[in-house]
């Protein structure tokens, strides 16, 4: 393991020794759980997965609108506004 130091909050360390006496565990263990669980919940995508994800969706879906070429920007605003 690497030995590492962090800065938490007043509420958060309170929060963090609640926790870990309810749940049997040390702080340090329920810190390394969090870490973990953000690492398998976080993905990060390169710009060719993205490329492909996109082109892949391309055509999928319809709005019943013929000008979409034509007027994207009025419709992004009007979609935004809503």
């Amino acid at each position: 393991m690497v030995r590492t130091q962090i800065q938490l909050t007043e509420l958060q360390a309170k929060a963090l020794k609640k926790l870990a006496l309810s749940r049997h565990l040390s702080i340090a263990e329920l810190i390394r759980q969090a870490v973990d669980n953000m690492i398998k919940t976080s993905s990060v995508v390169d710009i060719e997965e993205r490329k492909r994800r996109a082109l892949e969706v391309m055509g999928k879906f319809k709005s019943g609108k013929k000008d979409i070429s034509e007027r994207h920007d009025e419709y992004l605003v009007e979609a935004f506004r809503k």
